[in-house]
């Protein structure tokens, strides 16, 4: 099996996840989305993959960022979308996706090992 994992390595959470994939030996495609900034188009398809309605789901809405732009007061989905493709710190992570197109926010981590279980 193998999974992408959209992964920031500072984040303790996201290291949790790599970790647990590793133990399991799913292969692990790395997409540290902070470098390699995701398109609207991307980011998108990971909402509809997560089953999320709205981007704000997907949102880290504590980070500072998120109240520098004002974004609670925002309600256009695109302008959400926007937001995030042009400040990728706003996307909640980890983010792992299956080959077969399931995925998951890997919070708490606990879910990780069941995700890749299944």
């Amino acid at each position: 099996m193998k999974v992408t994992i959209w992964h920031n390595p500072r984040c303790s959470k996201s290291r949790e996840a790599l970790k647990i994939l590793q133990e399991y030996n799913v292969e692990a495609e790395i997409f540290k989305y902070l470098d390699e900034q995701p398109s609207k188009e991307e980011i998108k398809d990971i909402l509809n993959r997560l089953g999320y309605e709205s981007p704000r789901d997907l949102m880290r809405t504590k980070e500072a960022i998120y109240k520098e732009l004002n974004l609670k007061e925002v309600e256009d989905s695109e302008q959400l979308l926007e937001a995030m493709e042009q400040n990728p710190r706003l996307i909640e992570r980890p983010i792992l996706i299956k080959e077969d197109g399931k995925a998951i926010v890997g919070r708490p981590t606990e879910i990780v090992a069941e995700f890749i279980a299944k």
